[in-house]
């Protein structure tokens, strides 16, 4: 297991940076994992990143894309309901990359 310090306090990560502890997340440690990825979180990072954390909350799973894709179009609107929006928010794969900065597990079938 890896480690990363956020705020002078120490959060377990897998191999993959993925925090071990899901009730440890908060904002400063997204912030800390999204500049990890290369991402400067906006509002519409930040839209994304709470809805996760809801969907996850209500159905205790990481959706996989076309879920996700499929699910927020319904909650946020068809504009953001597109791969296309969400890999230019998260270029690196929308699941993937958004729930590791969103304190979640990967998806399921997320390579």
């Amino acid at each position: 297991m890896a480690t990363i310090e956020v705020g002078g306090k120490s959060y377990e990560t897998d191999e993959e940076g993925y925090l071990v502890n899901l009730g440890e997340w908060d904002m400063d440690v997204a912030n800390y994992i999204a500049k990890t990825e290369s991402i400067d979180m906006t509002e519409q990072h930040w839209e994304v990143i709470n809805f996760l954390r809801e969907y996850f909350e209500e159905y205790q799973i990481a959706p996989a894309v076309r879920v996700l894709t499929k699910a927020i179009g319904k909650k946020l609107g068809p504009e953001k309901g597109t791969s296309e929006y969400l890999y230019a928010l998260y270029p690196y794969g929308p699941g993937k990359q958004a729930c590791k900065i969103a304190g979640l597990p990967k998806p399921t079938g997320c390579v």
